[in-house]
C-alpha cells in the first residue's frame, strides 16, 4: 500500500543544448506496477514553455505491466534554464515528475587527478595550471580543498574561451602519502572533484647532540656554549625554536589564550570549531588563510610572546629564527644567566623544515650563587646571666668571584627575639672579611637553641648558625651556709649577720624574706612587755594566741641594690614569740629574674627558762591596817637564757581584806641569777589574812609562780595614861575639869570616841 501504483519512465525530464524559439520533445511513459488495471492521467499545467500531449485512449484504464504513454513539447523563448512538474493522478496517489531544461553552461578543463611532486615536510611544493572555459557560457567559480593541499584562487569568472592560472600547493606537516579532493563548484549548481595526490618525505636533520651542560655560573654572569644543527639537503631549511613541543600543543594554547579574547559571538562560534579540528588535526594552525584577522594577529601575538619568553629566560638561544641555507653549517649559541643558585634544566625544541617531529634539546646547568662562608656554625653560650649582654662576634669569608649581599635574622622565638646584629645587613665583596657582632640580652630564664639566619642574595638556602646556652639566673652566694641562732629566750631579739655576694657581671634589686615567717603583727620584746604596763598578754606574745601568727623575723637591709661582683652584709634578727623549733628558710628574690633565686636555711629554738621562787611564803605578821609593809620575793634563773618575769595584777574584790602590789611589778632576771621582787602589803581587815600573789613568766605556758602572803592586821594601839579619874569632893553645881591623857603608840592614825559609861551622865569626845 505504501508503493506508487504507476513508475514514471524517465524519472526526471531534461532537455539541454537548446535553441530558443524551436520546439524539442521527450517522451513520459507511465508504468503500472499493480496487478490490476489503473486509470492514471496528468492534471493541467498551465506554461508558456512546456506542454504535454495526451493519448487518444486518455482516460481508460492501463493493464498491468503495460503503460500510458505522453509526449512532452518544450519551447524556450531564451537561453536560460527552466523548471517544470508535471503532476499525474492515479486513483489513489498523486506524484509529480519534474521537467528541467538547462541552459548553456560554462565548464572549465580540469584533469579528473592531479599529482604533485615529492614534497619534504614542512615544505611546500605547488603545480600551476591553465584552465579555459571550454563551455558556452560564463563560468563563476569557487575552487576550495582540505589540508595539506591549498589552491589559489579560491574563486573566479571565466568568459567562453577565457583562461586563467590555478596554482595547487602542497604543504605537508606529516610524513607518507595524501590526498584530498579539490571541489570545483559552478555557480549554477554543478559540483566537480578532482583528486589531488601528494607524497612527503622527512631529511636526515638532527642536533649535533640533544642534551646540553653549561659549566657552571655564577649569578650576574653568564657563560656560552654551542649547539649544531647537521642536515644533508639542497634546499633552504627554516626553522626556529619554541617551548612548544609539538604542533598540537601549540594549536591548543593557542585557542585556549584566544578565548581571553573579548570576541564576536561569530568568532567565539570559530574558535571553539577550531578548538575541535585541531584537536584532530594540529596542522590546522597553519591555515592562516582560514581564521579570522582577530584569531590571526592573535596567533601572531602568542607565538611573538612565545620567543620573548626563550630570549627573556636564564637560557638565550641565538639566532632564535631564520634560514640556513644549504651547505652552510648551523651553529647556535646558548647562553646562560642565571638568575639563582640552583640546578636549571629546560627543553627547548626546533621546529625546522624536513622533520616532521620538533628536535628537543635540554639544556641542563648550575647556578652558583655568593659563596659565603662563616667560620664557625655552632656557638656554646654556656650560662648566660639573665638581663646581661652577651657580645659575640660571626666571621664570614667571600671565597665566591661576586659579591654576596647578606642579612643576618634571627628567628620569633622566645629567645630568638633576644638576639640582635651589628650590622644587620651588608655587601661582603670578593676575597673579603665581614664581622658581624651578635648581641644576646634575655630577662627570660630557660635553656635554648637558636638557628640564626644568615640569608645571601642568590642563594636558595640560608646558612645557619646555631647559638644555645642556658639563661640563668644571678649567681648569688653567702659567705654562710645557715642561719642558726641556737637557743633564743622567748621575747628576747637575737641578731646574726651574714654577707651576700652577687658574683655575676650583671646589676641587680633583691628582696629577702623569710619562708614560714608570720603575717600579723610584730612580735612583742620581753623589753617592751616589762616596760609596758598596757602589754599584759604574758602567754603568746603578741595576738595572745588568737589571729595571724606575728612576725617574728627582721631582715635588714630588706631589699637592695647590688652592683656587679659586689657584696652586702645582711643582718637577720629572730624575736619569737613562739615555743618552737625553727626551720625556715631565708630567700633571694630578684627583680626582673624570679623568686627564691637564693636559699638560706634558718635554724632556732625558742624556750622559756624556769625561775625558781625562792621565797614562796611571805609572812608579814602583825600589820597596822593601811600601813604599807614591804618584803622582797626571790627570783631565781638558772637557766643561760634570759627571762622576762611579771607581777600579776590582783584579782578585783569588792572589800578585799589586803592589797599588795609592787613598784617594780616587772622585770628580766639574767641567764643564772636571782632577782628581786619587792612586795608591798597594807592589811585592810583586822585578823589574821592570807592571799596569794602571782608572777608571770614571759611566754611560758606553765602556770604562773605563786606567793603566799600572811599579815595579822591590827589596828591602832592607843595608851591611857590614867586609867582613872578621881574628882574627889566637888560642890553642887560647880564644873570641874580633870585631863585624860591618851598616847597613840602605833604608825597609824587612830580615831577614838570618849563617852559616859553611865547613860544618865553627860559624855564628852
Amino acid at each position: 500500500m505504501n508503493q506508487s501504483l504507476f513508475q514514471p519512465h524517465p524519472s526526471e525530464l531534461v532537455f539541454q543544448n537548446f535553441t530558443p524559439g524551436q520546439t524539442y520533445t521527450l517522451p513520459l511513459r507511465l508504468y503500472n506496477k499493480d496487478k490490476v488495471s489503473r486509470k492514471v492521467k496528468l492534471e493541467r499545467q498551465d506554461s508558456d514553455f512546456f506542454h504535454v500531449a495526451r493519448p487518444e485512449d486518455a482516460g481508460s484504464r492501463v493493464a498491468p505491466g503495460l503503460a500510458a504513454s505522453f509526449t512532452v513539447s518544450f519551447t524556450p523563448q531564451e537561453n536560460k534554464d527552466y523548471h517544470h512538474r508535471l503532476v499525474c493522478v492515479t486513483e489513489r496517489e498523486r506524484f509529480e515528475v519534474p521537467i528541467l531544461a538547462i541552459g548553456p553552461r560554462g565548464i572549465l578543463d580540469l584533469r579528473d587527478e592531479l599529482h604533485l611532486p615529492i614534497c619534504t615536510v614542512k615544505a611546500s611544493t605547488e603545480r600551476t595550471h591553465l584552465v579555459r572555459n571550454i563551455g558556452n557560457a560564463e563560468a563563476k567559480f569557487n575552487l576550495d580543498t582540505k589540508s595539506p593541499f591549498s589552491v589559489t584562487p579560491p574563486c573566479g569568472t571565466l568568459d567562453v574561451g577565457e583562461s586563467m592560472q590555478v596554482t595547487v600547493t602542497f604543504n605537508p606537516m606529516t610524513t607518507g602519502d595524501h590526498s584530498q579532493d579539490l571541489h570545483l563548484h559552478y555557480h549554477t549548481g554543478e559540483d566537480v572533484y578532482i583528486r589531488l595526490y601528494g607524497a612527503c618525505e622527512e631529511l636526515d636533520i638532527h642536533l649535533e647532540r640533544d642534551s646540553v651542560l653549561v659549566n657552571q655560573t655564577y649569578i650576574s654572569l653568564a657563560n656560552v656554549c654551542k649547539v649544531s644543527l647537521t642536515y644533508r639537503s639542497e634546499i633552504p631549511l627554516q626553522y626556529c625554536w619554541t617551548t612548544w613541543p609539538s604542533l598540537q600543543e601549540e594549536a591548543l594554547s593557542f585557542l585556549r589564550e584566544s578565548s581571553s579574547l573579548q570576541q564576536k559571538e561569530e568568532e567565539k562560534e570559530e574558535r571553539k570549531r577550531w578548538l575541535v579540528q585541531c584537536e584532530s588535526d594540529p596542522t590546522a594552525i597553519y591555515r592562516l588563510p582560514q581564521l579570522s584577522k582577530a584569531l590571526q594577529e592573535r596567533r601572531s601575538q602568542l607565538v611573538e610572546d612565545q620567543r620573548l619568553v626563550l630570549s627573556h629566560s636564564c637560557f638565550t638561544l641565538e639566532p632564535a629564527e631564520g634560514e640556513i641555507w644549504p651547505k652552510t653549517p648551523a651553529q647556535f649559541n646558548i647562553i646562560f644567566k642565571p638568575e639563582e643558585a640552583k640546578l636549571y634544566q629546560h627543553t627547548i625544541y626546533c621546529h625546522v623544515t624536513g622533520r616532521e617531529a620538533r628536535l628537543p634539546l635540554t639544556i641542563k646547568a648550575q647556578g652558583l650563587g655568593p659563596n659565603l662562608q662563616l667560620t664557625y656554625n655552632r656557638m656554646d653560650m654556656k650560662n648566660v646571666d639573665i638581663g646581661g649582654k652577651d657580645c659575640y662576634e660571626v666571621e664570614m669569608y667571600n671565597k665566591g668571584l661576586i659579591d654576596a649581599p647578606f642579612r643576618m635574622s634571627n628567628p620569633d622565638t622566645t629567645f630568638g627575639r633576644c638576639f640582635s646584629f651589628s650590622p644587620e645587613e651588608g655587601v661582603v665583596s670578593s676575597g673579603a672579611w665581614q664581622i658581624v657582632q651578635v648581641t644576646f640580652q634575655s630577662c627570660i630564664l630557660g635553656t635554648f637553641s637558636e638557628d640564626l639566619l644568615l640569608t645571601v642574595t642568590g642563594q636558595p638556602q640560608p646558612l645557619t648558625v646555631t647559638f644555645r646556652g642556658c639563661v640563668v639566673a644571678p649567681a648569688l652566694d653567702f659567705n654562710v651556709s645557715e642561719i642558726n641562732f641556737g637557743d633564743v629566750a622567748f621575747g628576747f631579739p637575737q641578731t646574726l649577720a651574714f654577707t651576700l655576694y652577687n658574683t655575676s657581671f650583671v646589676p641587680l634589686n633583691f628582696a629577702l624574706r623569710v619562708l614560714g615567717d608570720g603575717t600579723g603583727a610584730p612580735s612583742v620584746t620581753s623589753l617592751k612587755q616589762a616596760y609596758e604596763v598596757s602589754s599584759i598578754n604574758w602567754e603568746c606574745g603578741a595576738d595572745g594566741g588568737l589571729g595571724a601568727q606575728p612576725v617574728e623575723f627582721t631582715v635588714m637591709p630588706a631589699v637592695g641594690s647590688m652592683r656587679s661582683l659586689s657584696d652586702v652584709t645582711i643582718k637577720v634578727t629572730l624575736c619569737s614569740n613562739t615555743v618552737k623549733t625553727y626551720r625556715l628558710a631565708l630567700v633571694v628574690d630578684v627583680e626582673g629574674v624570679g623568686e627564691e633565686i637564693g636559699t638560706l636555711p634558718i635554724y632556732a629554738r625558742c624556750c622559756v627558762p624556769d625561775i625558781v621562787v625562792e621565797t614562796p611564803v611571805l609572812d608579814f605578821e602583825r600589820c597596822f591596817l593601811d600601813h604599807p609593809y614591804e618584803q622582797r620575793v626571790r627570783l631565781t634563773n638558772s637557766s643561760p637564757l634570759l627571762a622576762c618575769y611579771g607581777m600579776l595584777d590582783q584579782e578585783y574584790e569588792e572589800s578585799p581584806s589586803l592589797l599588795f602590789g609592787s613598784d617594780t611589778p616587772r622585770g628580766l632576771i639574767l641567764p643564772c641569777t636571782s632577782e628581786e621582787l619587792p612586795v608591798v602589803l597594807l592589811a585592810k581587815v583586822v585578823g589574821r589574812q592570807q592571799h596569794t600573789l602571782r608572777i608571770a613568766v614571759f611566754g611560758s605556758s606553765q602556770p604562773s609562780l605563786e606567793v603566799v602572803l600572811f599579815c595579822v592586821g591590827q589596828g591602832p594601839k592607843v595608851h591611857v595614861e590614867t586609867p582613872k579619874l578621881d574628882f574627889g569632893r566637888i560642890p553642887v553645881l560647880t564644873d570641874i575639869t580633870r585631863v585624860l591623857h591618851l598616847s597613840n603608840e602605833s604608825p597609824i592614825p587612830a580615831h577614838f570616841t570618849a563617852r559616859m559609861v553611865n547613860t544618865h551622865q553627860h559624855s564628852h569626845s
